[in-house]
């Protein structure tokens, strides 16, 4: 891997590989991340799903399985985040990655604090007012994304070349990146490096329970699609959950009536606790590409030698 644009994102994380296991919820706990770094790419831990003791805990839990650096996702949606981030910074997190928020809120804080602030966004606009904000990176996320994602439903092929075209600071795509194709795909396209969830939610290492990991490897390739897009739009894998939430949304229902049948712990009831039925399954629109379940090394090797296989091909041309 020997494009220079990679190794501003090498040398942000001290990393050896331009690859960030996503922070996601209910799935990236310390096991997960640990192996993710480990492995050569940066690893981060889901705080979306977790108390702050909680949180705490997986940091604590984290520093005894690698010496490699770690960072933390926190979504700026939930109530916990100003307490997450106090925990973190105890704890010693120096790379945060925010999403789900305003980029102006923590960012100069924690740069005060010697830390490294990158921050999610969907759009070539949300992209500049990060820049203004002074955050290190941008994730740029296409809409194939699974979990929380941007309602104007920006591929990532449309959205990566823009936002590189629209700011000056490192791109690091995200959105339907599963192997080394997608991953060169994306620096192709002018990013500095990519960030993966779905592939590392069928990790052994991860935290999702085995129904879920299960439902993904055996999902087919229209069997996600984006929803609530009202309330906060979110991909989902296709069960009787999101048959509820898709017939509730053809019928016109209300942010109040989405936000009743979205309730409360539906998200740990489908990915934690393994109800792939009745439960909210967040995944991302390459579940179709997904045949089986490894530990975060064998990935990690396979999508650098696809990566290379790739670039020898392209090279041939």
């Amino acid at each position: 891997m020997n494009l220079s644009k990679t190794k501003e994102i090498t040398d942000l994380f001290g990393i050896k590989y331009p690859i960030i296991q996503a922070g996601m919820v209910w799935v990236g706990g310390a096991d997960l991340a640990a192996a993710s770094s480990n492995a050569g790419i940066l690893g981060l831990i889901g705080a979306g799903s977790m108390q702050p003791d909680i949180l705490r805990q997986h940091l604590q839990k984290v520093k005894t399985k690698t010496d490699k650096p770690v960072g933390v996702n926190i979504p700026l949606l939930y109530k916990h985040c100003e307490a997450q981030i106090e925990v973190c910074l105890k704890e010693g997190v120096t790379i945060f990655f925010i999403s789900a928020g305003s980029p102006k809120k923590y960012t100069s804080y924690l740069q005060d604090k010697g830390c490294v602030v990158i921050h999610v966004t969907s759009t070539p606009e949300l992209a500049k007012k990060c820049e203004l904000a002074g955050v290190d990176g941008i994730v740029a996320e296409g809409f194939e994304a699974g979990g929380h994602n941007g309602r104007d439903e920006i591929t990532t092929m449309c959205l990566i070349p823009q936002v590189v075209d629209a700011v000056s600071i490192p791109v690091i795509a995200a959105g339907g990146i599963s192997d080394g194709r997608g991953m060169m795909s994306a620096l192709a396209l002018g990013a500095s490096g990519a960030q993966i969830g779905t592939r590392f939610v069928t990790s052994i290492e991860s935290s999702a329970h085995e129904n879920f990991k299960h439902a993904i490897v055996n999902a087919g390739p229209s069997d996600t699609m984006l929803s609530m897009k009202k309330l906060e739009p979110v991909r989902l894998l296709k069960n009787e959950f999101f048959k509820t939430v898709h017939e509730a949304e053809a019928h016109g229902a209300s942010v109040e009536e989405l936000r009743e049948i979205l309730g409360k712990g539906l998200a740990k009831q489908g990915m934690f606790d393994g109800d792939v039925t009745g439960g909210e399954l967040e995944i991302g629109q390459v579940s179709g590409m997904i045949q089986s379940v490894d530990t975060v090394a064998d990935i990690v090797d396979e999508l650098i030698e696809t990566y290379n296989s790739t670039l020898k091909s392209l090279v041939s041309l």
